[in-house]
C-alpha cells in the first residue's frame, strides 16, 4: 500500500479534472475566468470539509506557476505567517494558503494584513466556518469570498469510479464496487474521507490483502464492519471534530442531553473554541426548536455572549446549562421548512412585483402612481387586524409557514386561524 493516502494521489491538478463546483469553477465562471487570465485576487473559500478548498487552492497555483506556500491555521502561529511573508518579499506572485483561518486568533490575522494590502502575497484561506465571525473585517474586506457547495451523490460515486480506474495502488485489484450507500454514508459528503476509506477497505480486505490481482468485492456489510473496526486510520488530523459536532448536534435534535453533555465534554476535552461551540447552539435553537419554544434562541444567544466574555475553563458551566436546556426542549423545524418553501416560491417565479398598495410612497409621484393606495393600517382596525393581501398576485394564498405540532405553536395556530379563517388552510 502506497503511504501516500489516496486522496493525495487522486488530488487533481487542473480545473477541468475537478468534481464539484461548478458554479465556481465551471466554464465562463467568475473564479475560473479569473485563474484563466492570471488576475487572481486574495480569496477565501467557505464550504464543509472534503469539497475541494485545498484542492482548487492548489489547482490556482499549479495553473499561475507561482510560488505556493501552505499553512494550517491548526498548527503554524505568527511566527510561520512572518517567516513566509519574509520569504515572498524576495519572489513575486507568491500564494499563501492558510487551512482553516477560522482557528487563526487576531493577532495572527493581523500578521497577514500588510501583505495582503501590499500585494507581498496572494492570500488563499479556507474555512468551514461563515467568515464574517472569524475574519476580522479588515482582512475579511480585502479578500474575496467564494461559497463552495456540499458534493451531490453523483459527485462522490463519480470520484470513487475515478480513484478504482485510474488510482496505480488500486488498479493492481480488481475491484467490484457492488454497494455505495455506506462509503457515502460514512464519509458524509467529504471526498477525503471518502477515498481513505475507499483504499482502507479495498486493500485490508482479507481477499486482496498482499495479493496483486485478487478479485475484491465491495459491499455496504463489509464497508460498514472494517469502519467500526478501523475508523481511526482514516480519522486523520482534525477530521473527528467533524463527527463529533454532528453526534453533539444530532443529540439535541433528538432530545437527549444525556448523549448532548457527553459530546460537549468531548469538545471541551479537545481544546475546541468555545465559541464555536455556542454558535453552533445558537443555530440549533432556531433550526430544530424554533417558536415551540422561543426562549431557546434567547439562552443560546445568551450563551454565546456569555462564553464569549469569560472564555475557558468556567465557559463549560454555562454551555452544559444551556446544551442541557436546548436538548429538552420540545421540537420543531417549522422555521425552516417555512423558508424553504419561500426560497423555493422566489427561485420559481422570481421577482415577482410587490402589489401596489403595500408599497412605500414617500413621495408625490409615487402617490399618483397609486404607491401604497388602499393599504389599511392594521392598528386602525378591531383586533389590530384587517384582512388584505400581502404576497404577490400570483402567489396570492400561498402558506409557507406551517406550525409544528406542539403546545405553543398549536397557540399560534388558533391565533392564525383566528385571524385569516379558512384563507390559509390554519
Amino acid at each position: 500500500m502506497a503511504t501516500t493516502p489516496l486522496a493525495e494521489r487522486m488530488r487533481p491538478t487542473k480545473l477541468d479534472e475537478l468534481v464539484g463546483q461548478e458554479h465556481l469553477t465551471g466554464k465562463g465562471s467568475i473564479l475560473r475566468t479569473a485563474i484563466e487570465s492570471g488576475n487572481v485576487p486574495s480569496m477565501i473559500f467557505w464550504g464543509p470539509p472534503g469539497v475541494g478548498k485545498t484542492t482548487i487552492a492548489n489547482i490556482i497555483a499549479h495553473a499561475l506557476n507561482v510560488p505556493f506556500y501552505q499553512l494550517s491555521a491548526i498548527s503554524s502561529g505568527v511566527k510561520d505567517v512572518r517567516e513566509v511573508i519574509d520569504a515572498a518579499k524576495q519572489q513575486s506572485g507568491v500564494i499563501l494558503f492558510i487551512d482553516e483561518i477560522h482557528r487563526f486568533n487576531k493577532a495572527q490575522q493581523d500578521a497577514l494584513l500588510g501583505a495582503v494590502e501590499k500585494g507581498i502575497i496572494t492570500l488563499i484561506g479556507a474555512t468551514t466556518e461563515n467568515p464574517s465571525f472569524e475574519v476580522i473585517s479588515a482582512l475579511l474586506s480585502r479578500c474575496q469570498v467564494y461559497v463552495l457547495k456540499p458534493l451531490q451523490e453523483k459527485d462522490l460515486i463519480k470520484l470513487l469510479h475515478e480513484a478504482i480506474n485510474k488510482d496505480e495502488v488500486l488498479k493492481q485489484y480488481k475491484i467490484n464496487l457492488k454497494e455505495t450507500s455506506a462509503l457515502l454514508n460514512i464519509s458524509g459528503g467529504d471526498a477525503r474521507k471518502l477515498f481513505n476509506l475507499l483504499e482502507l477497505v479495498a486493500t485490508t480486505n482479507p481477499v486482496s490483502k498482499n495479493k496483486v490481482g485478487a478479485e475484491v468485492t465491495i459491499t455496504d456489510e463489509y464497508v460498514m464492519e472494517v469502519a467500526q473496526k478501523r475508523i481511526a486510520i482514516y480519522d486523520k488530523q482534525g477530521e473527528q471534530h467533524y463527527d463529533i459536532i454532528s453526534a453533539f448536534i444530532k443529540s439535541m435534535r433528538g432530545s437527549d442531553p444525556n448523549a448532548a453533555v457527553y459530546w460537549l465534554a468531548r469538545m471541551i476535552e479537545g481544546g475546541e473554541d468555545v465559541k464555536f461551540i455556542a454558535r453552533r447552539m445558537m443555530i440549533l435553537a432556531s433550526e430544530d426548536i424554533g417558536n415551540a419554544n422561543p426562549n431557546a434562541l434567547l439562552l443560546a444567544n445568551a450563551t454565546f455572549d456569555a462564553v464569549n466574555k469569560i472564555g475557558h475553563p468556567e465557559a463549560m458551566i454555562i454551555l452544559s446549562q444551556c446544551v442541557t436546556y436546548l436538548a429538552a426542549s420540545p421540537k420543531s423545524n417549522s422555521a425552516v421548512a417555512a423558508i424553504g418553501s419561500a426560497m423555493s416560491a422566489v427561485s420559481q417565479h422570481g421577482d415577482l412585483p410587490v402589489p401596489l398598495h403595500v408599497r412605500n410612497a414617500p413621495t408625490r409621484l409615487m402617490k399618483d402612481l397609486d404607491y401604497g393606495k388602499g393599504y389599511k393600517y392594521s392598528h386602525a382596525y378591531e383586533g389590530n387586524f384587517s384582512e388584505q393581501e400581502y404576497l404577490p398576485e400570483k402567489l396570492a394564498g400561498t402558506k409557507f409557514y406551517e406550525p409544528g405540532n406542539n403546545a405553543r405553536e398549536e397557540e399560534l395556530r388558533k391565533f392564525l386561524r383566528l385571524l385569516w379563517k379558512d384563507k390559509y388552510g390554519y
